[in-house]
């Protein structure tokens, strides 16, 4: 089995990777920050090593005695730093480190059709980055995954139950999500399988939902009715345009750009069979987002009825 580093390692898809290549009795290494939200990694059986992809001298360390590297890092909502510095300066600091100590493999994470929107910061800088690593020797294979079930959470499933606003957007274009425990299995496999080198694959999901398609979904795995609202897309590109005026908007703005994408009129999927195929997987053992879903709601409307408080009976004293 190769030694395996993953950079990435806390973010919601990294940690998905570290547990599949662990259960898979890998070698692996997740370069941190710091440790202060890392330790269940080392709980799991993972080597820790202190990185920064914005401190080059930091990368030289944890890349020693690596055979591979699994990129699934980037900057988030709350990260006082941009794109700029992590998704771009970061990733081009982290593939010179892996030239110069001759790693053998880097399995990066990008976003499906992300050149097609060079107006949305973030997918522009994964546009930059696959073009990059063209032109470099490295052995790499790219995967473009387009969506999470994870994220649905938050943004469906949460304000149903919390009795609050759905805000749509987007109803004219369909995204096939996946669940991140599947997208974990192509990238772990792809540092284990010949034939991948320097080869790029959309991953997508078994279905491409429409925003009102997963609200009605989840009015039906919850028992429970959903209160929605049209996000106006010009509202999002005012408030994306103001917050661009202020250092602490940027972030804001950087990712309020994926109005754009999600009102694009296209559809983001792709055919898998030959994916599967290539990888030696079985698409009957993907989760569909019903499956993941309906487990979501099973265990945490159990939970909440396990943990909902009745108030003992007082006897009137008339």
């Amino acid at each position: 089995m190769p030694s395996l580093l993953i950079v990435g390692a806390t973010g919601t898809l990294g940690r998905q990777i570290a547990r599949y290549a662990l259960d898979q009795g890998m070698s692996v290494r997740c370069m941190v920050r710091s440790a202060k939200n890392s330790s269940f990694l080392k709980q799991w059986g993972a080597e820790l090593v202190q990185g920064d992809l914005c401190r080059p001298e930091t990368l030289a360390p944890a890349l020693e005695n690596v055979d591979a590297v699994i990129d699934a890092a980037t900057t988030r909502p709350n990260d006082s730093r941009r794109l700029r510095e992590v998704d771009w300066e970061g990733k081009v600091n982290l593939i010179q480190a892996m030239e110069r100590a001759q790693v053998a493999k880097l399995v990066f994470l990008s976003i499906l059709m992300a050149e097609k929107f060079p107006q949305v910061p973030l997918m522009e800088i994964k546009a930059c980055t696959e073009r990059f690593l063209a032109e470099t020797k490295l052995n790499y294979t790219i995967l473009k995954p387009c969506g999470f079930y994870q994220n649905l959470i938050n943004e469906y499933a949460l304000p149903i139950l919390e009795e609050q606003t759905i805000w749509i957007g987007g109803e004219t274009t369909p995204v096939a999500y996946m669940n991140t425990q599947d997208i974990a299995k192509f990238a772990v496999k792809a540092t284990q399988i010949g034939g991948t080198e320097r080869q790029t694959y959309a991953i997508a999901g078994p279905k491409a939902w429409l925003p009102r398609d997963i609200v009605r979904l989840c009015e039906r795995q919850s028992g429970r009715t959903a209160r929605t609202a049209k996000m106006p897309t010009g509202l999002l590109r005012f408030a994306r345009n103001f917050a661009l005026s202020f250092e602490w908007g940027w972030g804001f703005a950087e990712r309020m750009a994926y109005a754009d994408v999600s009102d694009s009129g296209m559809t983001f999927d792709n055919p898998m069979e030959a994916t599967y195929a290539t990888f030696g997987m079985n698409p009957e053992e993907t989760d569909t987002l019903e499956t993941y879903l309906r487990e979501y709601f099973s265990r945490l409307l159990k939970r909440l009825k396990e943990l909902e408080y009745k108030e003992p009976k007082v006897k009137s004293p008339f």
